[in-house]
């Protein structure tokens, strides 16, 4: 039975945030035993190009496009993998109807579908460690929730077997999300025209993802995409 570790992070996951229309939650998944491995790698790309600071999508400068470049790279010569739900329409939500009138419960949802898919984490064969970024006060209650969510669907016996909450800045990998997340965020927040004067700094971080992952990061991937999977859900407004 193999172990993987997989890094969680999210945008735009507030119910009432800067987007109006998008949210994004994504992973990057890799062989437990190897994270040390890519923890040090990553750290001899920041030393290399001089950069101290935690690496995060709005972090991105022109100053460092050489930086990111190198990173994005190192991702996609790598074992690494990333899979997001991107949320189109958030308008279109009705937690009322769907989710006992609970934006938190829609997050719940959103974390189940980004770590269950037939082609990804299979139960039958793995043991998975899910650690996910602090964002809120209740971080806490969130994480037992989670955990109480993939108990009660794989009948008390769920290959999830350990969910941890850290602080961003201690880990390159959440911070990887972060960047890959903010970018699929940003590109789809172009296209409902939410962002009025573009970095230009950003949509080369853009360009570099899009040609070395092959999509268009405002679209979904194919469902089987095993190096950089999106998967585009839009909720739909009763009429």
């Amino acid at each position: 039975m193999s172990k993987y570790n997989i890094y969680i992070d999210e945008s735009c996951h507030l119910q009432n945030d800067f987007s109006k229309s998008t949210m994004c939650i994504g992973y990057i998944k890799i062989p437990a035993e190897n994270y040390e491995v890519h923890k040090q790698e990553i750290h001899k790309i920041k030393l290399k190009h001089k950069t101290p600071v935690e690496t995060k999508w709005e972090k991105i400068s022109n100053s460092r496009i050489e930086f990111y470049r190198e990173l994005i790279q190192y991702f996609f010569n790598s074992e690494m993998e990333f899979r997001c739900v991107l949320v189109k329409y958030k308008e279109n939500l009705n937690h009322e109807e769907f989710n006992q009138g609970d934006h938190n419960n829609f997050y719940y949802k959103m974390i189940y579908y980004l770590l269950t898919n037939q082609y990804f984490n299979p139960a039958e064969v793995n043991e998975y460690k899910v650690v996910l970024d602090i964002k809120d006060t209740r971080s806490n209650d969130k994480l037992n929730k989670i955990k109480e969510v993939f108990e009660n669907k794989h009948y008390g016996k769920s290959p999830f077997k350990e969910f941890q909450h850290i602080r961003s800045h201690e880990n390159p990998l959440i911070q990887l999300a972060d960047l890959f997340i903010g970018a699929v965020s940003y590109k789809t927040r172009l296209q409902f025209e939410e962002i009025q004067n573009p970095s230009k700094a950003k949509l080369q971080v853009i360009e570099i993802i899009e040609k070395l992952s092959g999509y268009t990061l405002n679209e979904s991937s194919e469902p089987w995409e095993g190096k950089f999977n999106i998967f585009d859900h839009q909720p739909k407004k009763r009429i």
